[in-house]
């Protein structure tokens, strides 16, 4: 059973949004990994500021109280911080849902803080009691030493159950995704060749199995397309190697359309593959054949109902395009002239070869004959040519 390359595409499409959440993921998970070594971080710092409180000494009892009322703001001031923290802890706050823990330890710690506070402040603002008064602020100390190490050991036991469970999802996410890499590159792959299958030029694959609707469908189109629309027209109008019009079919092709084309310009592009001559054959005439085929085939993917194309010459073709202005005329020709530059061909020494054409384009008006047209457009080829090729020559008349 072929597959849908658009079926294909839509679930890559998805896979790849849900890839980019498990990235957000991760983000997220290396975000409340910061979040907690920060919660530890200021727990220590208070430890430390705690303890730098005790040891002020009272010789200059002028700075001491300078230097305490600094560490005791900045003591106080972090847990603000704490606060603001445990906001951005998702997993704390949604799954392991221990907010309500967190807040009351948190607010204990400040009552605790402020008690600590009082009590160094009495010891240092008095003369009298010092012994005593000192021992209060250092069981109070103690106490909030015992508190904030409290803190810390559920914060890790908390951090060690997070990363437990995104250690979980993770392996299990990046299990997926790996398996869907393999499983879409194998795809992907498939698409590729269906692709290269296309654009083969080699008669030893006939026997290749498509992989992809889409690609059997343009398959079947190729194998069985017919240019002539006209049942009553001559048979004798297309030209036998690439199934496109010959120069009969070409005038016939135009004088059948001319009427749906009042409306809109008219160009007439003459091409020619560069370096590639009837008397100049670089290429066996199985691969020659094969490339101007696959031109040909380049040439109707890019054909419009009102548009006609030709094969005027052993390597020339006619583009005659319909279009509502001359910027999208001469963009829809240089464009098929890209379209061209980008097939890679293989030739049967499996070296691969780039084909490029240069381009004559002509605006063609009401009192312009088509032979005139086309005898325009030649020259602007030829000059095209001159300039190196791979590339749509046109007129400053045809310009603007």
């Amino acid at each position: 059973m072929k597959q849908s390359i658009k079926k294909i595409f839509t679930n890559l499409s998805r896979f790849l949004l849900i890839t980019g959440l498990f990235f957000a993921f991760i983000f997220v998970v290396l975000i409340e990994c910061h979040v907690s070594f920060e919660k530890n971080d200021i727990l220590k710092e208070k430890k430390q500021l705690i303890s730098s409180i005790i040891h002020l000494g009272k010789t200059d009892m002028d700075l001491t109280l300078i230097q305490f009322n600094g560490k005791v703001k900045k003591l106080l001031y972090k847990d603000d911080r704490l606060h603001t923290l445990y906001q951005h802890d998702i997993t704390g706050n949604y799954i392991l849902k221990n907010k309500e823990e967190y807040i009351s330890d948190l607010d204990k710690l400040n009552k605790m803080e402020k008690t600590f506070a009082s009590q160094a402040s009495l010891y240092y603002e008095s003369n009298k009691n010092e012994a005593f008064l000192k021992s209060k602020m250092k069981k109070s100390a103690y106490a909030l030493y015992r508190h904030i190490d409290n803190i810390m050991l559920k914060d890790i036991d908390y951090t060690k159950a997070k990363l437990l469970l995104f250690e979980k999802i993770v392996a299990v996410l990046s299990v997926l995704v790996l398996i869907f890499v393999f499983w879409y590159r194998t795809r992907l792959n498939k698409i590729y060749k269906d692709i290269l299958y296309l654009y083969a030029i080699e008669t030893n694959k006939q026997d290749y199995k498509i992989f992809s609707e889409e690609v059997d469908a343009i398959s079947l189109k190729m194998k069985k397309k017919a240019t002539q629309t006209n049942d009553e027209a001559p048979t004798n109008m297309t030209d036998p190697l690439t199934e496109i019009n010959n120069v009969d079919g070409m005038v016939y092709s135009y004088n059948e359309k001319k009427n749906m084309k009042k409306n809109n310009s008219i160009s007439v592009s003459v091409i020619e593959i560069d370096n590639f001559s009837k008397t100049n054959r670089p290429f066996p005439k199985e691969f020659t054949q094969a490339v101007l085929k696959k031109i040909a085939f380049t040439l109707t993917l890019n054909q419009q109902f009102t548009d006609v194309v030709a094969r005027t010459g052993y390597n020339q073709f006619t583009i005659i395009l319909s279009r509502a202005s001359r910027e999208e005329l001469f963009r829809d020709t240089d464009m098929i002239r890209q379209a061209i530059s980008e097939i890679r061909f293989v030739t049967p020494q499996r070296e691969e070869v780039t084909i490029t054409v240069s381009g004559g384009f002509i605006m063609k008006t009401n009192k312009m004959s088509l032979k005139d047209a086309i005898q325009r457009s030649e020259e602007n080829m030829r000059y095209a040519q001159k300039m190196g090729g791979n590339k749509i020559a046109r007129t400053a008349e045809d310009d603007n």
